[in-house]
């Protein structure tokens, strides 16, 4: 007979709406870790629309308190070993969460946290003395937090000693098309993912109309996401128009499609202007073999080597995006050079395997502590 596998509840919201936190949750619930534990889901999503988040209604006080209900029955049901729980950088955010923090202390089961941004430390330092002792308070009942890059750890000195802070970046396993488009005109470059300025799409439309004002030619941006403010979709819309880039806009629904997409894409851009955990889309052009322009954001540059694999630029830098564009749009040796090295450093790291055997190795590690 096999053993008894223990049984870890995932906390967590799962798509739709499409964001780093939902695919996240979904991601884990059906990955491998479930040839090694039971794995109990409670859903905490409120928000079926990305507009709708940060905007309070009585209705979504309702939701919360059904989905608190929910995790106490399903902690007296499946009694889990462990409960994973993710939290928000936010004031309001954090209070709602410490919620299922504390329903899994006092029902006496070891909670281990997990930040999927890098925001923490801004967050905090910003707040008030009440919330940070209370923050301070709750991660001391807790038995640690995992953390999405090794350069994230310094986020929570001083919160855990070393031991109890551990390291697991995104993984996953894609069915990637094989890629027919070789060295084809016009030159593709895609940006994937949720179109607000924190996402750096205003960076990404300047550095297109950069390149056409400096007589680049051949090249193409496809651009896939939805849009959260309509003031920023109507001015890059207008600037596209105006200035006839060759820029083209794709729903979120498109998404679907995106590993067709990135087959026929030749470089990937997505240049975050404010903290990032660990991007799948980051994880999933590795996967696609593309190279990568992007800013040193959370765990990016663990993922993003500058001048490997891609480049680092900084942040809210269009015309450091447009040179390093042109770099590759106009070195094929470069290009096609990066875009192996990038599937090689997905190969060694970032797989599904790689991260369900650090999750296993920490899950075990907290429990058996």
């Amino acid at each position: 007979m096999g053993s008894v596998k223990d049984t870890i509840m995932i906390l967590g919201k799962v798509p739709p709406p499409y964001m780093g936190p939902s695919i996240a949750t979904e991601l884990l619930l059906k990955s491998g870790l479930n040839n090694h534990f039971n794995l109990v889901h409670v859903d905490t999503k409120i928000n079926d629309d990305l507009r709708n988040i940060g905007k309070w209604s009585l209705g979504k006080l309702k939701k919360n308190l059904s989905i608190y209900s929910s995790m106490i029955k399903k902690i007296n049901l499946n009694k889990p070993k462990l409960v994973l729980i993710p939290f928000s950088q936010s004031t309001i955010g954090f209070l709602k969460d410490s919620v299922f923090i504390w329903i899994g202390i006092i029902k006496g089961k070891k909670v281990l946290l997990h930040l999927r941004g890098s925001d923490f430390k801004r967050w905090i330092n910003t707040t008030s003395p009440l919330t940070r002792w209370f923050v301070k308070s709750t991660l001391k009942k807790t038995a640690g937090v995992i953390v999405l890059g090794n350069n994230l750890r310094y986020l929570f000195e001083g919160y855990y000693p070393s031991n109890k802070i551990f390291v697991c970046p995104n993984g996953g396993t894609y069915n990637i098309p094989k890629r027919t488009k070789g060295n084809k005109l016009p030159l593709r470059v895609l940006y994937l993912g949720n179109l607000q300025p924190s996402k750096g799409i205003e960076d990404v439309i300047e550095s297109a109309s950069i390149l056409k004002k400096e007589g680049v030619k051949d090249f193409e941006y496809e651009i896939i996401g939805g849009w959260r403010k309509d003031d920023v979709k109507e001015r890059c819309i207008k600037t596209v128009e105006e200035e006839n880039l060759p820029v083209k806009f794709f729903p979120p629904e498109a998404s679907k499609e995106k590993f067709n997409l990135m087959a026929d894409a030749d470089i990937f851009l997505f240049p975050p202007r404010e903290p990032e955990g660990h991007p799948w889309v980051i994880v999933e052009a590795m996967a696609s073999s593309l190279p990568i322009i992007s800013t040193d954001q959370g765990a990016i540059i663990e993922s993003v080597i500058d001048g490997y694999n891609g480049y680092v630029v900084p942040s809210k830098s269009p015309k450091e995006i447009a040179i390093k564009v042109k770099n590759l749009l106009t070195n094929d040796e470069l290009r096609n050079t990066m875009a192996k090295a990038s599937h090689t450093h997905y190969k060694n790291e970032f797989t599904e395997e790689r991260m369900v055997e650090k999750l296993t190795n920490i899950f075990n590690s907290v429990i058996k502590n």
